[in-house]
């Protein structure tokens, strides 16, 4: 029956046959880093001005109840994988026991660049990994990427003007003077803060990009593309975390420095990004290729820019405002123009939605493919959405119709502290508990919790046994 399903939906985006390698959709997946649910202008920011990416969703399609994993890496690994949090390697951000960079994603874990590239599509990252250091079982190289360009560990990415970024596996020197943190600092020496700022990494990653859509224009290719704007730089002095090579159109603005770039750096992405589009268009590619935007996770506290859009929390919370985020998608003759949903998506569901797209049957995930949304119909019944995360205090999250729970400082060999139950059609700012009154929608919730929850060596819940 899946695979039926499979053909009738190629032929509904395709026509009588289904997909060959001149049919086959180019596929652009562009993830941000730390950007707010309501820093686009057409997510309902008043103060940064997002043109572009206003005139994509006004072309596509804007999901608003999008949603993420709550912090960076294992966003990324969900993105990737098609498994929610409870069933995913990496459930926090972590580092590596030995070597450098982050927990790498393990010899069986099976990728959708893999995927797409045994499909016959020329695959590329480029931009922020944090995956899995180079000879890693997590180096992009093994993963399904032909070519991987930027920062493979991600504390090396919180420097926006590095000393180096790689590709494949070989280190491109910028003109940039960086100074980095002792070697015995709790990420080995890899936070750095530059001393002379002279090339912007984000000028590489645009002509990294351009350049990869140009030689690949007669082929089907997947683009994974992973800018670090608006991340900050934690190793910076206060008041100049946010780094940009320019506060335009900000700069007269009655603002902090930090302010001024944190909306000039969004507002330069969104320019790079209309000149990807523009390239599209010019190469004859506009028609032929997918184009997707979202965020990994909310933002940090941005108040001046009310980022979370009222939504309460911030990156690392499971409350909205840390893990729904903008999500736009643009295809020319495929995706009506100005459509916009409500329907609860995830992270995880672009695996199957890229492998309905390449003609291929997904592998088991707990994701749904996302293209009826994208036709216009309804999408794969699904109940609820799980997260697990351990970042910032371990936590469960549940969210199913209008009820979503959560489990904050979870800690093994500690009691499980009582469940928070917030009735998002009546309160969507989550600031009235009504877990008391609910038992047995709590009692529900609690199944599903363990239920999604797949004990993890690395990551631990006081259920486990």
């Amino acid at each position: 029956m899946k695979t039926f399903y499979t053909l009738f939906l190629c032929f509904m985006l395709f026509g009588k046959d289904t997909p060959t390698q001149k049919t086959k959709p180019n596929i652009i997946y562009i993830l941000a880093d730390d950007l707010g649910y309501a820093d686009l202008g057409c997510f309902g920011s008043k103060r940064i001005k997002t043109p572009n990416l206003d005139q994509m969703a006004a072309q596509g399609i804007k999901l608003t109840h999008h949603y993420s994993t709550g912090v960076c890496a294992p966003s990324r690994a969900c993105l990737m994988t098609g498994k929610h949090l409870g069933h995913c390697e990496i459930r926090g951000n972590r580092q590596a026991a030995t070597g450098y960079g982050q927990l790498p994603l393990s010899d069986t874990a099976l990728t959708v660049a893999m995927l797409l590239k045994k499909a016959g599509y020329a695959t590329a990252l480029v931009g922020k990994w944090g995956l899995g250091e180079p000879g890693t079982s997590g180096d992009p190289s093994k993963k399904g990427f032909d070519h991987y360009f930027g920062y493979t560990d991600q504390v090396l990415a919180h420097n926006h003007f590095p000393e180096y970024l790689l590709r494949n596996g070989e280190k491109v020197f910028l003109k940039n003077e960086v100074k980095y943190q002792a070697p015995d600092s709790w990420a080995k020496g890899r936070g750095s803060v530059s001393t002379k700022k002279v090339e912007f990494s984000q000028d590489y990653f645009s002509k990294e990009v351009s350049m990869f859509i140009s030689k690949n224009r007669k082929n089907p290719f997947f683009l994974y593309y992973t800018p670090i704007i608006p991340h900050d730089n934690g190793e910076a002095p206060a008041g100049e975390q946010i780094e940009s090579p320019t506060t335009e159109p900000y700069t007269q603005m009655p603002w902090s420095g930090d302010e001024k770039r944190y909306a000039a750096s969004i507002t330069y992405l969104d320019r790079e990004i209309g000149k990807l589009l523009t390239q599209l268009k010019k190469e004859g590619l506009d028609k032929k290729t997918l184009v997707v935007f979202v965020s990994d996770n909310g933002p940090k506290q941005r108040d001046a820019f009310e980022s979370t859009g009222g939504l309460r929390g911030k990156k690392r919370d499971m409350y909205e405002g840390g893990i729904r985020v903008p999500f736009i998608a643009r295809w020319p003759g495929k995706i009506k123009a100005g459509v916009e949903s409500e329907v609860p998506t995830a992270l995880w569901d672009f695996l199957p939605t890229a492998c309905e797209l390449a003609g291929i049957a997904p592998p088991p995930t707990d994701g749904v493919s996302m293209i009826p949304l994208f036709q216009g119909q309804a999408l794969t019944k699904r109940e609820y959405l799980y997260w697990e995360l351990f970042d910032g205090g371990d936590k469960q999250a549940v969210l199913n119709g209008q009820w979503k729970a959560i489990r904050n400082g979870l800690k093994v060999g500690q009691p499980i502290p009582p469940m928070e139950l917030y009735n998002l059609q009546k309160d969507p700012n989550e600031q009235q508990n009504v877990a008391g009154d609910n038992p047995e929608v709590v009692k529900r919730m609690e199944e599903i919790m363990r239920h999604e929850h797949r004990p993890s060596r690395v990551f631990p819940l006081p259920v486990d046994k």
